[in-house]
Parts: C-alpha cells; structure tokens; sequence
C-alpha cells in the first residue's frame, strides 16, 4: 500500500511539473534529493556503527539485562496475554531496550524476532493478537532517551548543538508512549480479548482453583 501511495505521490508531481512547464526543474530536484539522500546516509554510518558498538558494549557489561529486568514488571502488565516463559518476552525485552537507548537499527530485528514468536501463539494467522498489536504499538511510539538517529542527522546537516532536541525528545515520546498505552488497554477492554496469564509451562490459572 504504501509503494502506491509513493508512487502516486511521484506521478503526480512529474505530470504537474510537466503541466506547467517545470519539467527541468523536478529534473533537477530528484537528482539534488538522490545526492542528499547519500550524503546523509554517508553521514550516519559512522554515528550508528559508533552507538551499534555501544550497545554491544552494553550488553556485554549487563547493562542491556538490568534494564531489561527493570521494565519486565511493565512489559507483563502490557503483554498479559503472553506466558512468562514464552521465548517472545526475552525479544520484547530487547526490542523495547533498544528503542529506550534510540537504536532503531538494532530494535527492529528484535521487534521481527518477537513478532514470529508471537504469531506462534496466534489462534487465528491471518488477524494479528492483541500482543502482537501492543507491540506495534509501543515500537511506533516507543520512550527514547537518546535519540541517536536524530542526532546523526542534525550533525550531518551542521547543527551547533545536536543534542539540544534530547529534552523535547524525552518528553514528546513519553507522551507518545502514554497515549499508545490507554490506547491499547482501551481496545483490549472493548474487545473483551484479554485471555488467562500463563504462569508456567505445565500450569494454568483458572477460576477457583
């Protein structure tokens, strides 16, 4: 859907360029727009090798595992659906851990990950669970505490202070993260599709048991 819409969206600005006689001109600025996009991209590689760097660093030194285990309590309450043992809540963890340190990069294939373990509890593969729904959601909107990508940017383009939008970041995506959050609790109580947490392996919670 979204190849379209681009398409669309090309289309019809070449047909009103040419409309009006500016043929040159959109010429001129899809080559301009190509050689920015390289640069920039040039620009990042090196601020998200140094941050990948970083994160492995981090993991390594069990500062990734000890910010894991502080938001698993969160990520259970948001993900009762999921039994505590499934091999899906160790990606959500990362993928979740990741997006806090603003390493998009290296969320995403957490977040693919989590997504294939979770369809694995999926009843029905062709409608997406409530979990799997949750964690779209909060990887959209997800808390950063440092906006590595935006920074990159804001330094390849010749900003005197790039980290001044951390602040704004900070509180913009906390926001963003509350309001995905009422959000989803919302639809899950509409929908009634909140089944029994799982405790463990072999065990069930039930009524009156």
């Amino acid at each position: 859907m979204v190849n379209w819409i681009w398409l669309g969206m090309i289309v019809v600005s070449v047909a009103y360029g040419a409309a009006n006689g500016r043929i040159q001109q959109v010429t001129e600025a899809a080559f301009s727009g190509a050689q920015t996009g390289v640069t920039v991209c040039f620009g990042l590689i090196s601020i998200m090798v140094f941050w990948l760097g970083m994160m492995r660093i981090a993991e390594a030194s069990g500062l990734v595992g000890a910010l894991s285990r502080a938001v698993a309590p969160v990520v259970r309450w948001l993900f009762p659906d999921v039994p505590r043992n499934h091999p899906a809540f160790g990606f959500i963890l990362s993928n979740m851990s990741a997006n806090l340190l603003g390493l998009g990069n290296a969320a995403t294939p957490m977040g693919i990950r989590a997504m294939q373990e979770l369809q694995k509890l999926n009843p029905d593969p062709s409608k997406a669970t409530p979990a799997m729904c949750t964690l779209l959601a909060l990887n959209t909107a997800s808390i950063t505490l440092v906006p590595t990508t935006l920074i990159a940017v804001r330094m390849n383009f010749g900003s005197a202070h790039p980290a001044d939008i951390i602040s704004s970041t900070l509180l913009a995506t906390i926001v963003s993260t509350g309001a995905a959050i009422l959000a989803d609790k919302w639809y899950r109580r509409r929908s009634g599709r909140l089944p029994p947490v799982t405790i463990g392996p072999a065990q069930t919670e039930t009524k009156g048991g």
